[in-house]
């Protein structure tokens, strides 16, 4: 479990192809403090640490992944935003985060509002009744509030701080992000259509 609150900003350092995809991540984490089978969300992916060395680990990603994610258009040097499992007695200062994708929205707009970034994204149209006005949502791993909701697009502010300390300040119109549904509204959804 996460919280969406992003702890480190590093970088894509390799990608080797095979039965599953091998990626390694330089990170400023002190990798002696991970554990080989520790998990690690990546810029909203919860990816297992299978190798690690000086100042990188490694995860291994499957087709799976690749397909429903924006992984599969990474590349070296991708920027990426990282957070450590969550340990009992943690500061909860975001929303509960799974790590596990839903889908992959679109920006379609940027707009300055103060110091802060107005984004405008488009869901995938499968998710669009799971996002609520002023409730949770996880792009790229951050944990956001929702502005506003009108069909398919979104709203959120960005606000300064965020922007430098996570891969959301270099994004541009017509960038894909991951896209994880509050978990609450995932459960309350389910629950409604049951048979």
């Amino acid at each position: 479990m996460f919280t969406g609150i992003i702890t480190d900003k590093g970088k894509v350092r390799t990608i080797t192809p095979g039965g599953d995809t091998r990626f390694e991540f330089s990170t400023g984490f002190d990798v002696s403090s991970i554990d080989i089978g520790a998990s690690i969300c990546c810029s909203g992916a919860c990816l297992t640490v299978v190798k690690k060395g000086d100042g990188w680990f490694g995860a291994d990603v499957s087709a799976e992944t690749l397909s429903k994610t924006t992984l599969g258009t990474w590349q070296e040097g991708t920027p990426v935003n990282f957070e450590r499992a969550l340990k009992l007695g943690d500061e909860m200062g975001g929303h509960i985060v799974s790590g596990h994708i839903d889908g992959v929205a679109t920006l379609t707009s940027i707009a300055d509002e103060g110091d802060s970034k107005r984004f405008l994204f488009e869901a995938p149209d499968d998710l669009k009744f799971l996002i609520a006005a002023k409730g949770s949502i996880t792009l790229d791993g951050v944990s956001l509030t929702v502005n506003e909701v009108e069909g398919r697009r979104f709203g959120i502010n960005v606000i300064a701080h965020t922007q430098e300390q996570t891969t959301l300040g270099d994004l541009k119109e017509g960038d894909r992000v991951n896209l994880e549904i509050d978990m609450l509204a995932r459960y309350v959804a389910r629950l409604q259509h049951k048979e």
